[in-house]
């Protein structure tokens, strides 16, 4: 067959329209960075409220300047053998004209460029919850650095670059089920592996301190989970991107309700974390799998996830790893099911003709792919982020001192403290009393 001509004319112009989007979830998805800050600021204890913040906050810093040096170029890149890219033309973003467009696609490179920063960035705030209370902030920025260097810029290669073995392979994971979460969760379980539990673990009560703030967390994720998931597909051409729109809501909107019925069978009660972590568990598990399934499937994946998170939780005390935040029984599991039910959910009829065991013919093939995907990128990322955590904790050390776990983390490594108490003291009301009175006062009482 002879291969298709392409005219000029047919080739991809620049859509304002699709820009214009995509600029837009590109701030929403940076907006999920603090709001992750404030859902696991929450949920600890308030001597860790500033540090588990600045664990996040820091990302937003440290992970830009590595992408415009040389992360982009490192994902997204020309490839090589499956495994990484590189672009010198794209190192430090120094020859890149500012309508050049991503292939393919009619919105700029930079644009694209841009949004997948902010995913790089909360990758690797994702893993901070699991180690709340106990790193040192300095091991934990260094942390970081080698590891969106060493793992997030080559699995993100991996799963969207152009030549990426699990790309090729076919693995479907619309916006970062494997390469985002799946990626952090078993990294938090390689390093939490390492350096241990934190003092008092199952002894101490450890419960969040502000509610609130973890709810205000939740609703900021949900709402920029909007531009991280629908933006995604790179524009709003076909439809693929408001399915995934409908589908992000109504697997978290699932997965809350099945948390909270777990919940309440379970421990006889409804709480607020409940709902708050279920909607977290319904994003995530949506985030691979929501361009592939219809809104019936997208309820079964909430549903699934809100209950097989919920689950898990709980296994770090079988277990004995202390898992602070529930990274992994959120995000690992959460991701691990939202990636894998693709194979069973998957209609042929969104972002590609693959289907799953309950769809087409039947089969098990995009089941195998998933399979494939998944496993590969957990080994990797566990492995990799263990001997990392190892290496650190040998060198500089990961952990502070027990002494400063015990007082307090916001004030060993900030010199802050998140609320300041020294205007609300308790007891009587005191009025000032001039010198003179207070004197006269004495007198008689000494009388």
């Amino acid at each position: 067959m002879a291969p298709a001509i392409t005219l000029a004319a047919d080739a991809p112009t620049l859509s304002p329209a699709n820009t214009g989007f995509m600029l837009i979830c590109s701030a929403l998805v940076m907006l999920m960075t603090p709001g992750l800050a404030f859902f696991y600021g929450g949920m600890v204890r308030v001597k860790s409220t500033l540090n588990m913040l600045m664990m996040s906050f820091i990302s937003l810093g440290i992970i830009t300047i590595l992408w415009v040096l040389y992360g982009f170029s490192a994902a997204f890149g020309t490839d090589s053998g499956g495994f990484i890219g590189w672009n010198s033309d794209w190192v430090g973003l120094s020859n890149i004209g500012l309508t050049e467009l991503w292939d393919g696609y009619t919105i700029p490179i930079f644009v694209f460029m841009v949004f997948q920063l902010m995913f790089a960035i909360i990758t690797p705030a994702l893993i901070s919850g699991a180690l709340a209370d106990r790193v040192k902030f300095s091991a934990w920025a260094l942390f970081i650095t080698l590891w969106a260097t060493v793992v997030y810029f080559p699995v993100a290669h991996w799963v969207w670059g152009a030549g990426g073995w699990a790309y090729e392979l076919g693995v479907i994971d619309f916006a970062g089920g494997t390469a985002v979460h799946i990626n952090a969760g078993a990294a938090a379980l390689g390093v939490i592996l390492v350096i241990g539990k934190r003092v008092g673990f199952k002894k101490d009560p450890m419960r969040p301190h502000s509610l609130p703030l973890v709810m205000l967390g939740a609703g900021l994720l949900w709402f920029g989970w909007f531009g991280f998931n629908a933006g995604s597909w790179l524009g709003n051409d076909d439809g693929v991107g408001a399915l995934m729109f409908v589908n992000t809501q109504v697997a978290t909107a699932a997965a809350m309700l099945a948390w909270l019925a777990y919940e309440k069978i379970r421990h006889g009660a409804f709480t607020t974390l409940g709902a708050a972590s279920g909607a977290v568990a319904g994003l995530v598990a949506i985030t691979p799998s929501g361009g592939a399934v219809s809104p019936l499937g997208a309820i079964a994946v909430g549903a699934i996830a809100g209950v097989l998170c919920a689950m898990a939780v709980g296994l770090k005390y079988r277990f004995n790893y202390d898992d602070s935040l529930d990274v992994v029984g959120v995000h690992l599991v959460g991701g691990v099911v939202g990636s894998l039910l693709i194979g069973f959910f998957a209609t042929g009829k969104g972002q590609s003709t693959a289907t799953g065991v309950f769809y087409g013919n039947h089969s098990f093939d995009q089941l195998w792919k998933q399979c494939a995907g998944v496993f590969a990128v957990l080994g990797y990322s566990l492995v990799v982020s263990a001997i990392l955590a190892f290496l650190l904790d040998r060198t500089i050390g990961m952990r502070v001192s027990e002494d400063d776990e015990v007082a307090g983390i916001d004030q060993a490594e900030h010199a802050e403290t998140a609320y300041d108490f020294s205007g609300a003291g308790g007891g009587a009301a005191r009025t000032a009393v001039p010198a003179g009175v207070a004197d006269t006062a004495s007198k008689k009482v000494d009388a």
